[in-house]
């Protein structure tokens, strides 16, 4: 939501509470993140994307508490090519969960703008499930 001198203040999109985020937490910011394919690193985005136009802008039709073999063969419906040896089930259970997370606040555009801008990114705990 804003910087402070010593973070940021970040809002839950679960549950809607402000919590300070010091410079030193374990915070990954989503934009950062990047899933391995055999080729190279997809940003977490495009992934998204992938999973929006797969469910047609819906929530999942799997569930991030799926059993593994269910959850990679939904993972590997959504990104063939994905490096099954470095993206474990709990990647994509994270992943699951984070892209119905947005979904249910209504953000879902996950085409990246090409502008320099100053709005708020999306990020989430690494602890969090």
């Amino acid at each position: 939501m804003t910087q402070t001198r010593g973070g940021f203040v970040g809002e839950s999109l679960l549950d809607g509470k402000r919590v300070t985020v010091g410079l030193r937490s374990n915070v990954s910011v989503l934009s950062e993140i990047a899933i391995y394919t055999l080729e190279e690193e997809l940003p977490l985005r495009e992934v998204f994307q992938k999973i929006k136009e797969k469910e047609g802008g819906n929530k999942t039709s799997i569930s991030h508490k799926a059993d593994k073999i269910e959850l990679e063969e939904y993972f590997f419906e959504v990104l063939p090519n994905y490096d099954e040896d470095r993206v474990y089930a709990s990647d994509i259970k994270k992943i699951i969960q984070w892209y119905n997370i947005l979904l249910d606040n209504n953000i879902t555009d996950f085409v990246k703008e090409e502008k320099d801008s100053d709005e708020p990114t999306v990020s989430a705990s690494q602890d969090e499930e």
